[in-house]
């Protein structure tokens, strides 16, 4: 019997999802979280075998829990189940351990084979993703990255300075370089494009 948790934050996603996979003879459904921060505790206390998990969770994003869990509980394979079709998140799911990753307009049959292939030590990889992920290198730097993701948070050249310990003059050139590479005008085109890829 394969033991599985759900991370997923829209209710009814995640009751929809339970009942059927419960429907399986070879598969049990043994806890489900709303949230990152109690998929980790709910998947320490029931030892699944793998778990699913959406990639946008309140409190602790679902790659922060692929990561968590990979550290915390190596018996427990991640599939992530998201309907963020991009390269850079793809790229980032793997990295952080995750054995596969599925797009959520997949039908209930490839979502059953994928958590058996997985279950067996298989991993579950999209061709398109894999595919634009090998072309599509995420140019930033890991400094470039905080930076930006500063940005995001809404803070100013100054603030982003002093959170990170630089001089202004360095977060501008950074801001400056960051754009050039994206070819973009602004801090905020320069998020956008960032996100579309899944670089943030």
């Amino acid at each position: 019997m394969i033991k599985i948790m759900l991370a997923e934050d829209q209710t009814l996603v995640r009751g929809a999802l339970s009942a059927l996979l419960q429907l399986e003879e070879d598969m049990n459904v043994v806890a489900e979280a709303g949230d990152g921060q109690n998929a980790i505790a709910l998947a320490l206390k029931t030892q699944p075998d793998i778990a699913l998990i959406d990639l946008e969770l309140p409190l602790l994003s679902g790659l922060e829990v692929v990561k968590q869990l990979a550290i915390q509980l190596p018996t427990c394979k991640t599939l992530v189940v998201t309907t963020f079709a991009r390269p850079g998140y793809f790229k980032r799911a793997l990295e952080a351990g995750a054995s596969g990753y599925l797009l959520k307009d997949a039908h209930i049959e490839e979502l059953t084979t994928a958590i058996r292939t997985v279950y067996q030590g298989g991993k579950i990889l999209t061709k398109e993703l894999l595919l634009q992920a090998m072309r599509e290198e995420n140019p930033l730097t890991q400094r470039e990255l905080e930076i930006l993701l500063a940005a995001r948070r809404g803070l100013t050249t100054k603030e982003i300075a002093q959170t990170l310990f630089l001089s202004s003059g360095t977060v501008r050139n950074y801001l400056s370089e960051i754009m050039s590479k994206l070819q973009v005008q602004t801090r905020q085109d320069a998020i956008r494009h960032a996100e579309e890829k899944g670089w943030l």
